[in-house]
């Protein structure tokens, strides 16, 4: 049985019980010691290194009307801001002109942009306002009547102003998955929407009625034509474009011939771990960030740290392992 992806702890707690009682925002924004992240047009506002905690004092009065405060929750270990602080999400409506009053060095920026530099608890904040942000921009009226909505539970829930129902943030659950073949060898594809030279691991999203093997092995046959007999689930990873949580496998096919479907697909191809290796570091391929649960998913068939142009093999956080030591099963093994 193939070994998990590592899970790593929560950075916030959430207070989901507390965030629903009246008045429990208002004390939490009545407390000076609480920090704020901000968030317009998609993007946080962040310094070098890592998101933009503001402090209240320099925030207040200042928000243009229609800003959107979420309660994030409440920091357990130190890191960047002492444990046990409050943290509040506010997201400027789009329209809103430019802010001037953000403090110098501080600028909007997209996780994609700036997720490789950010450490684990930014990166874990950033994801969760970004995907609770991104909801109630989609969710301003009501799917039942039309009618506006307006957020309630400190920013968990919108009610709508008609009929009163209540709707909450939706996760839209997606595999995605490394194949490997009966050779040892991974399957990577390059999506049209990349650079030509761009691989990755197959991802779709589960259909209503579907477990997540069989979506992972539908996507599969559907995107690269390729038929898988195993399937081991690895691990997760919460994805906040736009609200999807990332259900990572890594799946063991006999087929050798890929079939790109010629829409989402351009190219599907073939690596054994040395050649991976050799094409990332001549340029020859690109593959997904290390922020990403595709690179944990290749990494891990490719049994430690896939290095980069300019990386050399003693890089701190280089595996120590032998290259195929950990994360594939025998060939052909079948569960």
């Amino acid at each position: 049985m193939i070994q998990a992806l590592p899970s790593p702890a929560a950075v916030l707690e959430r207070n989901c019980e507390q965030r629903s009682e009246s008045g429990y925002l208002e004390q939490v924004q009545g407390s000076p010691d609480h920090r704020i992240v901000l968030f317009r047009r998609g993007r946080a506002l962040v310094v070098s290194g890592g998101l933009a905690f503001l402090e209240p004092a320099g925030v207040a009065g200042r928000l243009p009307a229609g800003t959107v405060t979420v309660y994030l929750g409440q920091t357990i270990d130190s890191g960047p801001l002492p444990a046990g602080t409050h943290l509040v999400l506010k997201v400027v409506p789009d329209d809103a002109g430019e802010l001037p009053w953000v403090p110098a060095g501080t600028f909007f920026s997209g996780y994609r942009d700036v997720g490789d530099t950010l450490g684990e608890t930014d990166a874990a904040i950033f994801i969760q306002a970004q995907a609770v942000a991104n909801w109630h921009g989609s969710h301003r009226f009501c799917p039942r009547c039309g009618a506006p909505t307006i957020p309630e539970h400190a920013g968990w829930m919108r009610r709508c102003t008609e009929d009163g129902s209540e709707h909450f943030p939706r996760t839209d659950p997606a595999a995605i998955v490394a194949v490997v073949g009966a050779d040892g060898r991974i399957l990577l594809a390059s999506n049209f929407a990349w650079e030509p030279n761009r691989y990755s691991t197959v991802a779709g999203f589960i259909e209503a009625g579907e477990s997540a093997e069989q979506g992972a092995v539908r996507e599969i046959a559907e995107e690269v034509g390729v038929h898988l007999h195993t399937t081991h689930y690895a691990g997760s990873q919460a994805w906040p474009f736009p609200r999807s949580l990332m259900l990572g496998f890594v799946a063991y096919t006999d087929d050798t011939l890929a079939i790109p479907d010629g829409t989402e697909v351009r190219e599907a191809r073939w690596f054994s771990r040395a050649e991976l290796q050799a094409a990332v570091l001549s340029g020859e391929a690109i593959i997904s960030r290390r922020l990403s649960i595709a690179r944990a998913l290749i990494e891990h068939w490719y049994g430690g740290t896939i290095l980069e142009p300019g990386e050399g093999p003693d890089r701190e956080d280089a595996a120590s392992v032998e290259p195929g030591a950990t994360g594939h099963a025998p060939a052909g093994g079948r569960a």
